[in-house]
């Protein structure tokens, strides 16, 4: 037992590692290497857990020596488009000039209720107001809407806006957050000005949220009766 949960705690640790190494990308945003190496490397990790006779160096250096590949591909595909076409594909566009192409669909297997489905998922359900859908090569698809199906912005009715400022939470669970402090260049007394303008103190908020315009989110903590 002892040394099941030591090999599933090395081996947990080193892939791990790992993935961490190859990037943040989530399942769905992978290229097709990139899910291959991950696949990859969730069997071989399997294999020293399900039989504890082989030795698990030789799962963490192929586990390692797969990671290694893939960097060393990303970094040829990053100065060659024509290895990043073969390990990576192209995206496809599917709808070209508010016209759909027939065959562009059919040459990636697109049938017209998966393009519809995908357009929904782009909160797009007229496929006519549609100017242009790229398939990307992660299974995603791109949409840019005819001019007159595009939401007004500030820009087209003439107001003026706001630069804008990302927020980010410098209180939370009743904890000051120093980094984003730092980050957004203000200062704990800034802070607790504000709180105390809310009536608020810093061990009773659950979230704040703070911009460099200092404009705020609070969230205090919900008392439990």
């Amino acid at each position: 037992m002892i040394i099941t949960i030591t090999r599933t705690v090395i081996l947990y640790i080193f892939v791990t590692i790992g993935i961490r190494l190859m990037g943040k990308r989530q399942i769905g945003e992978m290229q097709p290497n990139e899910l291959v190496v991950t696949l990859l490397i969730s069997e071989i990790a399997a294999i020293p857990l399900q039989d504890t006779s082989k030795p698990i160096i030789d799962g963490v250096v192929a586990i390692f020596m797969l990671v290694i590949l893939e960097i060393i591909i990303s970094v040829i595909s990053m100065k060659s488009f024509f290895v990043r076409k073969i390990m990576n594909g192209k995206s496809a566009v599917i709808i070209k000039n508010g016209v759909v192409d027939q065959q562009a669909m059919r040459n990636v297997r697109m049938t017209v209720i998966d393009l519809v489905e995908l357009l929904r998922g782009q909160n797009v359900f007229d496929i006519s107001t549609v100017a242009y859908a790229v398939l990307e090569v992660n299974g995603n698809l791109s949409v840019l809407l005819k001019s007159s199906d595009q939401p007004a912005t500030s820009g087209d009715l003439g107001l003026k806006k706001e630069a804008a400022a990302l927020p980010l939470p410098v209180i939370s669970d009743g904890r000051l957050i120093k980094q984003s402090i730092k980050a957004l260049e203000i200062s704990e007394a800034e802070i607790k000005e504000k709180l105390k303008a809310n009536k608020t103190e810093i061990k009773d908020v659950f979230l704040l949220s703070m911009d460099r315009q200092k404009n705020f989110t609070l969230i205090k903590m919900r008392e439990d009766k």
